[in-house]
């Protein structure tokens, strides 16, 4: 098989999802097989979400190789999100990528879970060199290229908009997803509850938001709901696209790629379109399959490191919990 002509298989398993995908050199997604842990109540428990991963592995490798129609002797390298994410979950992905490398004999390639996220919005949006909002359950930054890596232009300083989205939901007892339900009560919103707008320079911060809109739920009750789900929406969303506007402005970029779970939300794109509109730059938003985290953004960016011979030994494949984007050479950007 050509260099061009490649399929990577890749893994995802940073968090409560443990995806199979496997993409060719041409960008055509094969199969993007995937199983989410939701927990019973709270947040995610690592140990528990790293158990689901390791029940669901074979299973879910088997539905991608199905769907993909190919064996696994067809694979040209075995990828997989070696960080950011919960230390137990990334090494049971790692296991997993480590035995089938071994196995098939196949290169292994660590991939950055962030620049996946980026890398799978612009591949499905045919983006060239966008300025990037990438908002998850963990992750909230601005991104552009710039000098042979990705370049955080804006960031949270606490916890994530995902991340704060949900844990409120959790607590007003709502549910998971929270996000979705959040903006669902949302729409029936009338009046603006006063809440932390916290911009510092070009970052947000999260945690006093949360903190202001649980008290003030307590203090007004569940009469009030809609009202404070539609003043949290609106006040989360703006200082973001606050922090957007001037990256944009700086960079002069001409896209706008919206990419992470959050940005399936209707109001948070319609905000950053007209964010994207008055600097002149036209908004693109990942597709809602490949906004979560999934197997095939791995293996396309697999795909990309494979084009580029950036393998790691098995002996050396290790996991790295705290990877941050701009710690990542980006060749293929060159």
């Amino acid at each position: 098989m050509r260099e061009d002509d490649c399929i990577v298989l890749g893994i995802e398993s940073t968090a409560h999802t443990f995806g199979v995908g496997i993409v060719k050199s041409d960008g055509e997604i094969l199969s993007n097989a995937k199983s989410e842990y939701i927990p019973v109540k709270g947040g995610i428990h690592p140990r528990e979400a790293a158990q689901h991963h390791s029940k669901v592995a074979v299973e879910v490798l088997k539905k991608a190789f199905f769907e993909a129609k190919i064996s696994p002797s067809d694979l040209s390298a075995i990828a997989f999100s070696a960080g950011p994410g919960l230390g137990p979950c990334l090494r049971t992905g790692a296991t997993v990528a480590r035995a089938l490398s071994l196995k098939l004999k196949k290169p292994l390639i660590l991939v950055n879970h962030c620049v996946a996220h980026v890398e799978i919005g612009k591949l499905t949006t045919h983006s060239k060199d966008p300025l990037i909002v990438y908002v998850s359950g963990a992750n909230t930054m601005v991104i552009a290229y710039s000098g042979g890596r990705y370049r955080v232009f804006g960031e949270t300083l606490d916890i994530a908009l995902g991340n704060m989205l949900d844990t409120f939901a959790r607590e007003v007892g709502l549910g998971h997803p929270g996000t979705p339900k959040v903006e669902e009560l949302a729409k029936r919103g009338r009046e603006y509850i006063s809440l932390p707008y916290v911009v510092k320079g070009q970052d947000v911060s999260y945690s006093g938001l949360l903190t202001e809109a649980l008290k003030r739920y307590r203090e007004l009750g569940r009469e009030k709901i809609h009202d404070l789900c539609y003043s949290l929406i609106e006040t989360a969303y703006g200082m973001l696209a606050e922090v957007t506007e001037r990256a944009l402005a700086h960079t002069e970029k001409k896209e706008l790629l919206l990419t992470g779970g959050v940005v399936r939300s209707k109001r948070f794109q319609e905000m950053f379109n007209e964010v994207a509109k008055e600097h002149g730059a036209i908004m693109k938003v990942v597709p809602y399959e490949y906004a979560g985290d999934n197997g095939a953004m791995i293996a396309w960016t697999g795909i990309l490191c494979y084009k580029h011979g950036l393998f790691a030994p098995v002996e050396q494949s290790f996991i790295k919990p705290d990877w941050r984007i701009d710690e990542v050479d980006i060749p293929w950007m060159h």
